[in-house]
């Protein structure tokens, strides 16, 4: 999803703009074999829920009409193919994910004619394809018959053998005298290896005499940027990213930033490519595009890497942040920052940190896909419907053939709140909890990891069960099971609502016991409250700002 292009243009960013972060991780980098990837839907006030798009056969000469992902406007039409596949949120039934992040690139490339945009590529491709390679070959087929009309996209491409990261971009709409609608690079990442992407072009240089197939380019790539005076020197010396985006401070700041958390929680030797992550050192070492982990990685790993706010890091926003004096998380040390992402003071312009974890994340999910098992139980996506680091990841099976109605909510949409939609209860519940997050999390986050832990709990025991059935009972089974753990955590998080008013009403807190019952007193009324006030830093910062105002003579 989108990176505006310029500082001029973040301070304008429009509710449709957006922004997103993918992590990758290969199957022998992973602890149980599966390749994981990761996306976190990024925009400002979009409401998001799980796609499905059913398994169906189409008459011949069928046309499928193409409407922006983002945008909702008419494009046009493509040839419908003749079968295509059950695809539940960004996998497929063969266990095919697809997720991407916007890095914009060269304005002057991006062809108004196309059809195709980002987000419809990425779900007529999931209907399409078997394996990640036959998708970048649809993929890369698809906009050069009928063009791509969004801005430079990073692409994660995953099955459950493969992991590849696909960058592209239009050739502008004269192709009179290009051939070829589009430029693209797609990298297998080595087995391995982490990578990841944050609305930043991350490939530099290719082996274009590469033989393995693991390196996949368009013909024109390094001719388009001759014609177009971006590039002279010997092919084997061009860079993608140095040719058609190269990073700015926007681009290592805000983007890079979140990858280089990522690979410092599971890398080694990171602190070197701080210089890199902070934007202001032009000759500062770039960060690689993969890494190698020193630990193998869970679902677990790659979901906490999504809640990530920078903790422990140069870049911290968080309560450690506030002890250096950043009061901009509030009293409560809210580790986010309002948008847009940059400001003015006294004519000057300034920045927020942009973590991985945002409080404008539409959904998140992890996918794990697993090559030794049936593909109906293979592809578990882990869906969580608002910011990652505020909701539990549900379990959603690849073959289920339904969208959970909290999910997929009659009525709700983004000018519509539902009781029954967990986009909007999520939603309510985060908005309670940011102001006073240092206050309010904590209950949260336990409501949250238990929800996790019992998904985790249940997961073999509910394979182990689906093992034993076959065909449509099989099918009908998990698509049961994830409808019966999105509703289950709706009803949690609904009841969590009502306590957190109730525990926190008026910016104190209600005492409880071990259990979690709120404590009552002798004659049945609730017990005295706690008044948290300030924190001793917050309270220093108001005197030095107003001195002797406030004091008690």
């Amino acid at each position: 999803m989108k990176r505006q292009l310029t500082l001029f243009a973040i301070t304008l960013v429009t509710a449709g703009a957006m922004a997103c972060t993918n992590f990758i991780v290969g199957k022998k980098a992973s602890k149980d074999g599966s390749v994981i990837c990761s996306y976190s839907a990024d925009s400002y006030g979009m409401f998001q829920g799980l796609v499905h798009r059913p398994a169906a056969r189409h008459p011949k000469g069928e046309m499928m009409k193409i409407y922006d992902w983002d945008t909702n406007k008419y494009h046009g039409e493509i040839a419908q193919a003749e079968e295509t596949y059950n695809v539940i949120g960004n996998i497929n039934e063969w266990q095919v994910t697809i997720g991407e992040t916007t890095f914009g690139g060269r304005e002057e490339m991006v062809d108004t004619t196309g059809i195709l945009d980002y987000g419809s590529l990425i779900y007529v491709t999931l209907q399409r394809a078997k394996t990640a390679r036959e998708a970048i070959d649809i993929m890369t087929s698809l906009v050069e018959q009928y063009g791509y009309n969004s801005e430079g996209e990073t692409f994660t491409i995953c099955d459950p053998d493969e992991a590849w990261i696909m960058e592209m971009m239009g050739t502008a709409s004269d192709r009179r005298q290009e051939k070829g609608r589009t430029v693209w690079v797609a990298l297998r990442i080595p087995d391995d290896m982490i990578c990841g992407h944050a609305n930043q072009s991350r490939i530099t240089r290719f082996d274009m005499k590469d033989k393995s197939g693991n390196v996949r380019f368009s013909k024109n790539v390094v001719s388009y940027a001759r014609k177009m005076g971006w590039f002279a020197g010997k092919d084997e010396e061009f860079s993608f990213n140095a040719a058609y985006a190269a990073p700015d401070f926007s681009g290592r700041r805000i983007c890079d930033a979140r990858v280089w958390s990522f690979f410092n929680r599971y890398a080694d030797d990171m602190q070197r490519y701080i210089p890199w992550a902070e934007g202001r050192d032009k000759n500062a070492e770039p960060l690689p595009l993969w890494v190698k982990p020193n630990c193998l990685l869970s679902v677990a790993d790659v979901e906490a890497a999504m809640r990530d706010h920078f903790e422990g890091t140069p870049f911290a926003i968080d309560g450690e942040a506030q002890q250096a004096g950043d009061i901009g998380g509030g009293i409560w040390e809210m580790p986010y920052r309002p948008t847009p992402l940059y400001f003015e003071v006294d004519g000057k312009k300034y920045f927020n940190e942009r973590p991985v974890s945002t409080q404008q994340a539409g959904f998140v999910y992890v996918s794990q896909m697993r090559s030794w098992l049936p593909r109906e139980i293979g592809g578990c996506f882990w869906f969580a419907n608002d910011d990652g680091n505020m909701a539990p990841f549900t379990p959603v099976y690849c073959c289920a053939t339904q969208s959970p109605k909290p999910y997929n909510t009659p009525g709700a949409d983004d000018l519509n709140f539902s009781m029954d939609n967990a986009f909007w209860v999520q939603n309510w519940v985060s908005n309670m909890v940011y102001p006073r997050y240092s206050m309010m999390f904590p209950t949260l986050m336990a409501v949250r990891d238990s929800l996790d832990q019992s998904y985790f709990r249940l997961q073999k025991e509910v394979e182990d069960k689906a093992l034993t059935l076959e065909g449509d009972k099989r099918v009908d089974f998990l698509t049961s099971y994830t409808a019966e753990k999105a509703d289950q955590m709706l009803d949690r998080w609904r009841k969590l609502a009502f306590r957190l008013i109730v525990k926190f009403n008026d910016m104190t807190s209600k005492p409880e016991d071990a259990n979690g019952t709120f404590l009552r007193t002798p004659n049945g009324l609730g017990a005295t409250v706690t008044r948290p006030g300030y924190p001793q830093r917050y309270a220093k910062e108001i005197i030095r700002q107003t001195g002797k105002r406030y004091e008690v003579e």
